[in-house]
């Protein structure tokens, strides 16, 4: 996909508009950014995130030089649907989001489960990527990685209340309590859908 060559380039963040584009019966919030043609950077976000859970400290210089697309995976946020029980089929959706966009080619920033997701769709379709970026993140059976949602909650209970600072979601660090939640896992996947409606907001 290319720029029209009108259309004035957003590198900010907060200044993107809220789109939406519907694949396979989900529609999909996102945001996009930046410089378009090319290759896009798709950023995928960590666990209980939506859209405004982005730092814009790490999109936006991003988003100077690169097309970046930012979206609520199904069921979150903005998005229809209902939450994926497996990464397999978060990958799945990731999948079908950036091929309903019409791109055959794209590099990849995650975070946190955005990570898992992001490994999930590398191992899916090989060829959908270029560049992968995995931050804060690991791999499927790693150690402590069953506590990833547990330690994620508790950090979400223990964030300062309306007023005080609040930490970037991406560059924070928590301290799990003595014996956090038990993370859920399961198994399974599902197949992309291939057809696809789009839309702005």
């Amino acid at each position: 996909m290319s720029s029209t060559g009108n259309d004035p380039v957003i590198t900010s963040y907060a200044k993107a508009p809220a789109r939406t584009i519907t694949a396979g019966g989900v529609t999909y919030g996102y945001r996009e950014l930046g410089p378009k043609g090319g290759i896009p950077v798709i950023f995928l976000v960590h666990l209980a995130a939506t859209l405004d859970n982005w730092d814009p400290r790490i999109i936006d210089p991003i988003a100077k030089e690169h097309h970046v697309i930012a979206f609520d995976n199904r069921g979150v946020g903005a998005s229809t649907g209902q939450v994926p029980d497996s990464i397999e089929a978060m990958a799945d959706d990731a999948y079908t989001f950036i091929r309903a966009l019409g791109f055959d080619k794209v590099d990849i920033f995650s975070f946190s489960l955005g990570g898992f997701v992001a490994q999930a769709v590398v191992i899916k379709h090989p060829d959908l990527v270029r560049k992968l970026i995995l931050t804060g993140t690991g791999p499927a059976g790693g150690k402590d990685i069953d506590k990833v949602a547990g330690i994620t909650y508790w950090d979400m209970l223990r964030r300062p209340s309306p007023g005080r600072t609040r930490r970037s979601s991406c560059s924070s660090t928590a301290t799990p309590p003595a014996s956090p939640p038990p993370a859920r896992s399961s198994t399974g996947s599902r197949s992309a859908p291939s057809t696809a409606t789009r839309r702005s907001r």
